[in-house]
């Protein structure tokens, strides 16, 4: 039996980079997994380790083809069909809130959040250091793609101070408000107590590794020798993914400067401390007030085993 819709988008989100309107083609199965988060929060972290237990092996695999993001304009319309030809349980990727997305009983909903500033940090990273060959052909595809294009991104300020800042000033997004940090985070924080959703934090996977990656496990019901646990906790860790970049993202050669050594560039938080102006941060820390409750805005800064 399929899986029954029990809430439909109440949002359609598109952008130079996304369309929300690509999942109204997405036919569930019993068991997909949607992994969503804002971006440079421990996405492809969590595909990874989503794909070790379905698998039930450390081989890496490319991830942006078997664990596909489906509202991604380049690449949503063969995803689409990559993913009917698949046979594993499929686990799926995307940037939207959850107010973007079908929710489907019988689909598995993880929701990966990080501190706003470290995600800042590493979204600058990935933005600004993009191959000159990648960039001339992301433009082309927005202008040929028309009015449906979108707004198209201005290029990320060299400097990352001055990236955060106008980062805040647009309230946490670049500039469209259905895609901020703090939409996003609220969207699937309201859902926290549904039987189908976890929440996932970047802290609290290099916190305890091993115990998160159990609870994931335990969330979607695969059981794991416990002889296998210490190879996958290993194949996990940042080091081990930064090593296998060019299998585990092929596509990164192609998108940034230092392929995917860019990409699995530091792994660490807090880096912004030094680098953020004191203003912008208090600036920060008012959008932190406005839009979270005090338990979500702790939980965000710090994840739960902080706690």
């Amino acid at each position: 039996m399929s899986p029954q819709l029990i809430q439909a988008p109440t949002l359609i989100v598109q952008s130079s980079t996304v369309d929300s309107t690509r999942w109204e083609s997405y036919r569930p199965r019993t068991g997909d997994i949607i992994i969503g988060t804002y971006p440079k929060c421990g996405t492809t972290w969590v595909q990874r380790i989503v794909g070790m237990l379905v698998f039930g092996s450390s081989t890496p695999y490319d991830i942006s083809q078997v664990s596909p993001w489906l509202d991604m304009k380049r690449f949503g319309g063969q995803a689409l069909t990559a993913i009917e030809a698949q046979t594993h349980r499929r686990f799926l990727k995307t940037h939207l809130p959850l107010d973007a997305l079908p929710v489907y009983q019988g689909v598995k909903y993880i929701h990966v959040a990080r501190d706003g500033r470290d995600a800042v940090m590493s979204l600058h990273n990935h933005l600004r250091h993009y191959s000159p060959d990648f960039r001339a052909r992301l433009d082309s595809s927005i202008d040929q793609s028309g009015a449906n294009a979108g707004r198209r991104d201005a290029p990320a300020a060299e400097d990352p101070a001055v990236f955060f800042a106008d980062w805040v000033a647009a309230g946490g997004s670049r500039g469209n408000p259905d895609e901020s940090f703090f939409h996003v985070e609220n969207s699937y924080w309201a859902a926290r107590d549904k039987l189908d959703m976890l929440l996932v934090h970047y802290s609290d996977l290099k916190a305890d590794l091993s115990g998160e990656m159990r609870r994931i496990a335990d969330f979607l019901e695969i059981g794991i020798p416990e002889a296998s646990w210490p190879e996958l906790i290993a194949a996990a860790g940042f080091a081990a993914m930064k090593s296998q970049g060019d299998l585990l993202l092929p596509i990164a050669q192609q998108v940034w400067d230092q392929g995917s050594a860019r990409f699995f560039n530091n792994g660490t938080n807090g880096r912004w401390r030094k680098i953020f102006a004191p203003s912008d941060l208090a600036r920060y820390d008012q959008l932190v007030l406005m839009h979270f409750t005090p338990d979500q805005a702790h939980w965000v800064t710090h994840g739960g085993l902080a706690g």
